[in-house]
């Protein structure tokens, strides 16, 4: 048998059984689970210089240990000199193994090395059961090397859950080890 996460093992042995116990389910496949992480940045400089979505699919490609890809625009934008078809962004879309290493990476290294940490909001809700997360400067991960980094920028992190209402996935993201604020 080949290698399984840290945190798909205690969410198999533990956390299906805190939520079967915390919510009545009356069998397990009503268990929310976890079933892709995006982690996406939007460059909007890059209309300008097109070197930037390099560097950010670069970061982004190291942090999450998955090649990234290119965003393009939908549409034209002449305020912003933005034309249909440009690349503006990038992103990455996690799943199985990897998304439950980049889970434990980012609990247990990257958030506690966020500057007067004291946990993330929980807000951040969409009303379906998805959470979303912003990180301010990709310097809080260990595998970017603050030297060669050209500019600090920010990313999103969306946790997509099989959960029905923002309560379970609140409850599901908790038990896996996401630090919310307490109120």
């Amino acid at each position: 048998m080949g290698y399984t996460p840290r945190l798909k093992e205690e969410y198999k042995s533990k956390i299906v059984t805190a939520l079967m116990d915390e919510f009545g389910y009356a069998n397990v496949m009503q268990v929310p689970k976890l079933q892709s992480i995006v982690v996406s940045r939007g460059v909007g400089n890059a209309v300008a210089d097109k070197k930037l979505i390099e560097y950010s699919v670069d970061e982004l490609t190291m942090i999450t240990g998955q090649k990234a890809v290119p965003t393009i625009s939908k549409k034209d934008v002449a305020t912003f000199k933005l034309r249909k078809g440009m690349p503006i962004g990038a992103k990455v879309t996690l799943r199985g193994e990897r998304m439950y290493e980049f889970l434990d990476r980012l609990i247990t290294s990257a958030l506690p090395r966020v500057r007067d940490f004291g946990g993330i909001k929980a807000t951040g809700f969409d009303g379906r059961g998805n959470y979303s997360l912003g990180v301010t400067e990709q310097i809080i991960f260990p595998e970017i090397d603050i030297d060669k980094v050209k500019k600090i920028e920010g990313m999103n992190i969306t946790f997509v859950t099989s959960a029905e209402t923002d309560k379970e996935a609140k409850s599901l993201l908790s038990e896996l080890g996401l630090p919310f604020k307490k109120n």
